[in-house]
């Protein structure tokens, strides 16, 4: 079972991932509702909020739902970073699938600039320009791409001029090929068929090698960049694989991410004596002091979380100190300007799902720990807090459906909503100098739109970005609707295409990924698409959900398709009575925990005439032994060998003999999250019993891209996301042509 951080598009807050990214949401350009809306189209809106996208005044093509290769040419933009000065904007503006996915930066500004493309990619490079930052003195941005062999931080002057990238070189700390046991024997007297580019353990020196950087943090007098980066490669481990010599010795890699210094003006790159694996570093405001954060390596974190947190001082770099006030379970921190304090996140003070957190802040001199959102009945976000001088914090947070930014202030555990006009917000960024705000804002119907403000306290205006939609496409705002599910109060949104003005529709139903996740009023073409094909669409966030508080997100724990199911069945009880619904045409669908209740729904109901599952859970017992890790699993039942039953209960493999709606699996054959064998368990049990059963495999694509692929979002595969949303249409609509 995936956690929420697996990088699909469920709109938990921060992706991951990646999904997130994982983190991750399809942006849109700016709404205009005059122009070309005839009189017909105009009274519909008065029942069914149809909304244009990138509506031009001069085009004479009718507005309409987006089409399936249209959904491969949607754009995103994410990672607004705010210049120094307070005036200029960086944005990673991802090209659509149809053009690659790879991603660029862009300039733009607060005072209404045009955007500009600033980086540009060769062919060989399929990713493109990434982790886009300023320099402090506003003169130069940073940012990755893989150009050559490695992933490498370049530097683009503001003032013209190519980027250059820094010269990052090491000398290996791990070697496997000159260990004692390494394999094949590699003295060509002792064994005449080695490889002649291999080298007699011990012989010779290990050459200094390029590193692959996987983040970095500037300082903030733009001195020195920490950088992680995996260990390398050597030339012997190379020559080892291509002779074959490559049996992996599981939780036995030495390898490990580590944390480098880079000194700006010389360009000397220093290794501290961090214990791998270094997931993240952040400067203190006065660049004296470095928190890194670090997870045990070889499956530590599938035992128990294992997280340390290290203080570096540039003094005395080469002795770093544990904090071990810091939790094992901690994410993400910032230091609090002028202060020595931290803010952090870390699992909740209250039972609840791996991976709910806290906002906690934590005092370096007195070693004291304040939690800041204890018993809130909303959700933090993933983002790092964003600390201001006066002692207070800001962080992206989860209410309902909604992305809000919240204002947490010392000894209160209430915060405080700051006022941004959208319902949905993501992405929140301001500079060292808190001299200006960025977010991006949607709402359903309302594709995201990138906003500044001067303060937190300014209304926020529009900034110019590239055209990420195609023209003349249709958006439809959902209705709220709420329903009781024994005891609960479960939220939903309805979409309704205009069809459902003049007659009762089909509906499709869509539960979230987690099943720590939840749906949120952000746009999605997906959404869209589907409301093109006639069908009204029912989200709902079921207890389990982020975005109500620990108790409701607990409140599934040991019950995976118990009570979650009868929330969801709750609220298709109530669109039907209260919304022109076709209860005659229904069909279920969701990916990875969505895709496993699915699962669930074949073997409980027989209400929907067909159901659609990606990369589920079928088998408890199975999933839990071959998927990446099991500790998110074993909160909600245990170990399956320990408590077999509640994990059978919770397998929707243990009803498929009572299934018989048609089911269509979509899975991908790289996915280590919810592996490929759980869609063929579900497969052969259906076929087997001779349910109408489909299963579609994905080569290369993971869990996270496969689901991004689906929805719309800009990937590399060119065709996986088109083949999978035209079956799931065929597939439906079959169903729904063989009622009578």
């Amino acid at each position: 079972m995936p956690s929420r951080r697996a990088g699909y598009p469920e709109h938990t807050f921060g992706s991951d991932l990646e999904i997130f990214v994982c983190v991750l949401v399809l942006n849109g350009y700016s709404l205009e509702m005059a122009g070309f809306v005839g009189d017909a189209l105009l009274s519909l809106l008065l029942v069914f909020p149809l909304l244009p996208l990138r509506a031009q005044t001069t085009s004479a093509s009718t507005p309409s739902f987006p089409s399936n290769q249209q959904l491969r040419r949607f754009k995103t933009m994410s990672d607004p970073r705010l210049a120094p000065d307070g005036k200029r904007i960086l944005i990673r503006v991802t090209e659509a699938t149809a053009d690659g996915g790879k991603s660029h930066l862009w300039l733009t500004g607060v005072s209404g600039e045009d955007p500009r493309q600033l980086t540009y990619s060769p062919e060989a490079d399929k990713r493109g320009e990434y982790d886009g930052e300023w320099m402090p003195d506003s003169q130069s941005i940073l940012f990755l791409a893989k150009r050559d062999a490695h992933v490498s931080l370049y530097r683009l002057p503001m003032t013209g001029g190519e980027a250059k990238a820094f010269s990052l070189k090491i000398t290996p700390v791990v070697d496997q090929a000159k260990v004692p046991d390494a394999l094949p024997l590699k003295t060509e007297e002792g064994n005449p068929d080695a490889p002649k580019s291999m080298v007699s353990p011990g012989q010779g020196k290990t050459d200094e090698v390029d590193i692959d950087v996987t983040r970095y943090q500037v300082s903030p007098d733009s001195n020195t960049i920490a950088i992680l980066a995996q260990d390398p490669e050597t030339a012997g481990e190379k020559a080892q694989k291509e002779a074959k010599a490559d049996a992996e010795w599981v939780n036995h890699n030495p390898h490990g991410a580590r944390l480098y210094l880079l000194n700006v003006a010389t360009g000397k790159l220093m290794l501290l004596p961090v214990a791998p694996d270094v997931r993240d570093a952040y400067w203190s405001s006065d660049s004296l002091k470095l928190l890194a954060i670090c997870e045990g390596t070889n499956g530590a974190g599938d035992l128990a979380p294992a997280m340390s947190s290290w203080l570096v001082t540039l003094a005395d770099s080469s002795h770093p100190q544990p904090l071990a006030d810091l939790p094992p379970t901690i994410e993400a921190a910032a230091w609090t300007p002028g202060r020595n304090s931290i803010l952090y996140l870390a699992q909740a003070k209250r039972d609840a799902p791996p991976g709910y957190a806290d906002l906690y802040s934590y005092d370096l001199g007195t070693r004291a720990t304040h939690n800041l959102s204890d018993g809130w009945k909303g959700s933090v976000g993933d983002d790092a807090p964003i600390p201001l001088g006066d002692g207070t914090a800001v962080q992206l947070v989860q209410l309902g459906f909604n992305g809000k930014v919240a204002r947490y202030m010392p000894g209160s555990t209430e915060p405080e909503f700051v006022a941004l006009g959208s319902s949905h917000v993501s992405d929140v960024n301001t500079n060292a100098q808190r001299n200006g705000w960025l977010f991006l804002g949607s709402g359903g119907g309302n594709p995201p739109q990138l906003y500044y403000g001067a303060d937190l306290k300014s209304s926020p205006v529009p900034v110019k970005t590239p055209p990420l939609t195609p023209e003349q496409i249709l958006s439809v705002a959902p209705k709220q609707v709420q329903w009781k599910s024994d005891g609960f109060t479960i939220e939903g949104r309805l979409y309704l295409p205009p069809e459902a003005a003049a007659k009762h529709v089909p509906l499709i139903v869509e539960v979230h990924g987690g099943p720590l996740g939840a749906y949120s009023d952000a746009h999605e073409p997906w959404i869209d698409f589907l409301l093109g094909h006639g069908w009204a669409v029912l989200r709902t966030n079921p207890r389990g959900s982020s975005g109500y508080g620990a108790a409701f997100a607990a409140a599934n724990k040991n019950d995976l398709g118990g009570g979650d199911y009868r929330d969801i069945m709750a609220g298709v009880d109530y669109v039907v009575k209260t919304e022109p619904i076709d209860s005659d045409r229904m069909a279920l669908m969701g990916y990875s925990y969505g895709g496993e209740m699915a699962a669930f729904v074949e073997g409980k109901t027989t209400r929907f005439k067909a159901i659609i599952s990606g990369a589920p859970v079928i088998d408890q017992h199975s999933e839990y032994g071959t998927e990446d890790s099991s500790w998110y699993d074993r909160w909600y039942f245990g170990k399956p060998w320990e408590h077999p039953e509640d994990a059978w209960r919770q397998s929707p493999l243990a009803a498929a003999g009572k299934a018989s709606t048609p089911f269509l699996l979509l899975q991908g054959e790289g996915d280590t999250t919810d592996p490929l064998g759980q869609s063929k368990e579900m497969y052969r049990a259906l076929r087997q019993a001779g349910v109408p059963v489909e299963l579609v495999t994905y080569p290369r694509d993971n869990h996270g891209p496969l689901a991004l692929a689906i929805y719309g979002y800009p990937v590399p595969e060119p065709w996986h996301g088109f083949d999978a949303r035209r079956r799931v249409v065929a597939f439906i609509q079959e169903a729904f042509d063989a009622v009578h």
